[in-house]
């Protein structure tokens, strides 16, 4: 890091980037990569237009507005030494809601160069079945009519690049920034099958003048409660009413595909490649697989707190042995990594206690979590023959947690699960636990065929039903791990 020093005036900085979806991890992250490249003056052109588009975003908006767009980010160290830095690289707040027009018309200024989204997972509306987008909500069919009237980021998005061909302000480039397997080409899908069913002109001409480039992100940052906004302003002598913490680890590696230029991230350690996919794999078939499996089993055992879970020996061998056993033979290294040492460094990551993730956070939105995180792995575990007992008991833990809301404890909760359809719940509800292996997002895997599975899925089922996670967590315990040697704790 460089401190807190800025070399920039705020006054002179020009937004050269439109950001769509301002969340906590876009301001851990890209924010502060830019905060960092514009004291190179040479920069200036590179600032972010921030975008929210939802009613819900109006807290998030206000706050940064009233605190003249600056936050505080505090980096907080696996050494236990933290350190604060003011982000000041967010240069614009448009909100839709309060005026849409603003948001067509950033999209096509011809100062805006790059698009970047943290739209979610789901948010790109890849039908799960088909793998196509799918244009059939209601919001969706609202924009293919009323294209001068958006409501979702993909006519938003739309109308302003039909704007910005009309003036002939030139293409773009369109960055995906969410956790998906090749993002870019995710994201050129969903938007231009919209585009396409609304404007077939409009997609021609985006055929030609915006790029996709896939790229992946990484830098664990939970979410900000109002104990964390009294504790990080008391700890930084600050009174930042949306700050923002996260971990010391930080990486973003990039397709080198900007049709009209970018800004020179390198210079602040972001990585361009001819071919993000290893990356990708790495890190979404590890982190982001690996904390799906921690999220479930630990919650129902009554963990809330990530690094507080993985300081259990059962939990931690747990999602050691999903790493070595399960993934790492379908994760070929990248040029340069040493898979090893990323696996080690991402077991000491997860249990950082200064930044003390959230599992609820990791709990949220499996249903789009799983297609991108699990299943490409299982797929190809399927395929080789290779013990699918630690998924039986992700998938089983995944079930109760959706079936009961209420943990060993005794603890209810709410879920949070927003494209859990109508069939999907059908299935989770039933008494007949097989029914759930065959709900969308599990469908391809026929793991109902699977006799191995089927018994030890059932078995994981009914333990944690009758005696609770702890007790199938223990079983797992004495079945793999008594058995082989003892796995190198972090304590």
């Amino acid at each position: 890091m460089n401190g807190n020093k800025h070399n920039y005036d705020c006054k002179s900085i020009q937004s050269g980037i439109l950001h769509i979806g301002v969340g906590n991890f876009h301001r851990a992250h890209q924010a502060f990569y830019i905060d960092r490249l514009l004291n190179d003056g040479d920069q200036s052109s590179w600032g972010i237009c921030g975008v929210c588009l939802l009613p819900s975003d109006e807290n998030i908006v206000r706050k940064l507005r009233a605190q003249q767009l600056c936050y505080t980010l505090t980096v907080c160290g696996r050494d236990g030494q933290n350190a604060m830095r003011h982000i000041r690289s967010i240069r614009e707040m448009l909100w839709a809601v309060e005026d849409p027009q603003a948001v067509i018309s950033k999209i096509a200024d011809p100062t805006i160069k790059i698009i970047t989204l943290t739209i979610t997972e789901g948010g790109y509306q890849i039908d799960r079945s088909t793998q196509e987008f799918s244009l059939d909500s209601d919001a969706i069919q609202h924009d293919l009519r009323n294209p001068q009237a958006p409501t979702t980021v993909f006519g938003y998005v739309a109308e302003g690049l039909r704007q910005r061909r009309k003036a002939g302000s030139g293409g773009l480039t369109l960055l995906s920034c969410d956790n998906l397997q090749h993002n870019g080409d995710v994201a050129r899908k969903a938007f231009t099958s919209f585009i396409y069913a609304q404007d077939r002109e409009l997609g021609q001409w985006v055929d030609q003048q915006v790029s996709f480039p896939n790229s992946m992100v990484d830098r664990i940052t939970p979410m900000t409660t109002p104990a964390d906004i009294t504790r990080l302003n008391k700890q930084n002598s600050e009174s930042d009413q949306v700050p923002v913490y996260c971990e010391d680890f930080i990486q973003w590696v990039i397709e080198d595909n900007f049709i009209a230029g970018r800004p020179a991230l390198e210079r602040v350690g972001v990585q361009f490649t001819d071919d993000v996919k290893a990356f990708e794999n790495m890190k979404l078939s590890l982190l982001n697989a690996a904390h799906t499996l921690l999220s479930y089993p630990s919650f129902l055992k009554g963990y809330r707190k990530v690094d507080v879970a993985m300081h259990d020996p059962v939990i931690y061998g747990f999602i050691k042995d999903f790493m070595d056993m399960d993934v790492t033979p379908h994760v070929p290294a990248p040029t340069g990594i040493d898979l090893a040492q990323y696996k080690q460094t991402l077991l000491a990551r997860f249990a950082n206690s200064a930044v003390s993730d959230q599992v609820s956070r990791l709990c949220a939105d499996g249903i789009s979590k799983f297609p991108v995180y699990i299943i490409p792995t299982v797929a190809k575990m399927r395929a080789n023959g290779q013990d699918l007992t630690r998924i039986a008991l992700l998938l089983a833990s995944y079930r109760h947690y959706l079936h009961y809301k209420m943990d060993d404890q005794g603890a209810s909760y709410d879920i949070q699960e927003p494209w859990l359809t109508a069939a999907d719940e059908q299935k989770l509800n039933s008494t007949d636990p097989l029914e759930f292996l065959s709900i969308a997002i599990f469908g391809s895997l026929n793991l109902d065929r699977v006799n191995d599975f089927v018994d030890r899925y059932l078995r994981f089922v009914n333990q944690i039903q009758q005696a609770g996670m702890a007790a199938a967590l223990s079983d797992y315990h004495r079945l793999y791990l008594d058995s082989s040697p003892q796995a190198d704790l972090l304590y």
